[in-house]
């Protein structure tokens, strides 16, 4: 009898330790980051974005157990303060485990090598550069020597160069491919001398998924800038596509690591996995770990026309599509949750209208079985431009684009008739008389 008392607390004591252990922090690593973004730029094209996309990068680290460089994302910097955060970053990486830098602004090649373009610059010639912009090796020279085991350097600066008129010997835009030093991964938001979007939502393509994709539970460092690339190269219609360069790194490092395994239990209390659905059998509110069954929870909602990948769009696409299927609005991915998502109807047929506002190109689509279809054959009707702006329906829903020589605006509604008012409506708000150029119902009726 006692052996079997002695048992029970032992088979106790490991469950409470292992629950213990799993309530810690994601990381006991020292972490240390550095965010950096530039838009309020004096004496050249300021930028919308790149202050909120560090913001939210600041916040983001800082939940993941990063300690931050002044203590949240510096903003807006001169040459000189950027000087004193890229040291400050260098003295505080000593002894640490993972040092990151992140910078958003603008950024230009001159002669093969790349610049971090502070607010207040203002180069008249190729000399200037070297005294009024930031080299990135002057970053990457912080990182060397200090000890740590991983460096990453996150670049979402491959805007337009906007001194080419200046006649400095850039590139057209972009920046120029680096070699990672030793222990070092450098994430670019594209390709190597290729232009990055800025974003047209308060934040940019890349940004937007890397937030997004660094806080999914077991996601290594590699698969995780190969989940950004995907994400933003869906984002952009194949527009922008990152890229990555590395040199071999010792060791596996997680923003967030995986879940711990369970620990033995009583057989009452043990999970009777699906194998074929990697679920178990009574899934109802168990948190999805699996970074499988996350990716296929994310692919189901943006199917379902509840877009995951803006920051913190998983929770906000959860929590609506909850509401729609009566449930709690939890915004929890959990097992059960999913389950559902796999025996919800069809909502076939869709279509979409897209439209690029930087180039007045737009296309439309209907009758397709997929919200992926759609909006595709709506892109490939766009006339070869970028087309950003989705509006995609279903079923019964109808969708119209206004437009006037000021304004734009895409609706969607049951009917296409009351779609085409409420579109004029909204175009209309500002001033000027608008126009309908499109519309359709998702079966292809009401064109």
């Amino acid at each position: 009898m006692r052996a079997s008392i002695f048992n029970r607390v032992v088979k106790l004591a490991a469950l409470v330790a292992a629950t213990l252990a799993a309530a810690q922090p994601a990381s006991a690593e020292k972490r240390i980051a550095l965010v950096v973004g530039n838009s309020a730029y004096r004496n050249i094209t300021p930028l919308d974005n790149p202050s909120k996309d560090a913001s939210l990068m600041a916040e983001t680290l800082g939940a993941l157990g990063f300690t931050l460089v002044g203590g949240r994302a510096q903003l807006d910097l001169d040459k000189s303060a950027m000087d004193l955060a890229v040291q400050s970053f260098g003295r505080q990486v000593q002894g640490a485990d993972v040092a990151l830098f992140y910078y958003a602004g603008h950024g230009v090649q001159v002669a093969g090598a790349n610049y971090l373009v502070p607010v207040g610059a203002n180069p008249t010639r190729e000399a200037d550069v070297d005294f009024q912009m930031t080299d990135v090796n002057l970053v990457l020279r912080q990182m060397q020597g200090s000890g740590t085991r991983l460096n990453l350097v996150i670049l979402d600066a491959c805007r337009n160069n906007p001194f080419g008129s200046r006649g400095l010997r850039a590139s057209d835009g972009g920046l120029a491919q680096m070699r990672a030093p030793e222990g070092t991964l450098i994430s670019y938001a594209t390709q190597p001398g290729n232009v990055a979007q800025d974003g047209s939502d308060g934040h940019s393509p890349y940004t937007k998924a890397l937030a997004t994709t660094i806080r999914v539970a077991g996601l290594d460092v590699f698969q995780t800038f190969n989940q950004v690339g995907l994400a933003v190269k869906r984002a952009t219609a194949g527009a922008q596509q990152p890229w990555v360069s590395s040199s071999p790194i010792d060791g596996t490092f997680y923003f967030v690591p995986p879940a711990p395994a369970a620990p033995p239990q009583v057989a009452a209390m043990q999970a009777d996995p699906l194998a074929a659905e990697r679920l178990r059998a009574d899934p109802d509110r168990v948190p999805l770990r699996d970074a499988a069954l996350l990716s296929e929870l994310s692919e189901r909602l943006y199917e379902l026309n509840f877009d995951p990948d803006t920051p913190d769009g998983m929770t906000r696409a959860i929590t609506k599509l909850q509401q729609r299927i009566a449930m709690a609005p939890t915004g929890e991915a959990t097992e059960g949750l999913l389950l559902r998502m796999r025996k919800m109807e069809d909502l076939k047929p869709w279509g979409s209208i897209v439209y690029g506002p930087d180039s007045s190109k737009w296309g439309i689509s209907w009758n397709h079985a997929s919200r992926r279809a759609a909006v595709a054959d709506a892109r490939g009707n766009c006339g070869g431009a970028k087309c950003p702006i989705e509006l995609s329906f279903y079923g019964n829903s109808c969708g119209a684009f206004a437009i006037s020589d000021k304004s734009w605006s895409l609706v969607q509604r049951e009917g296409v008739q009351r779609a085409r008012n409420a579109a004029l409506d909204e175009c209309g708000k500002a001033g000027k008389a608008c126009r309908i150029i499109g519309s359709v119902c998702a079966d292809g009726s009401g064109r």
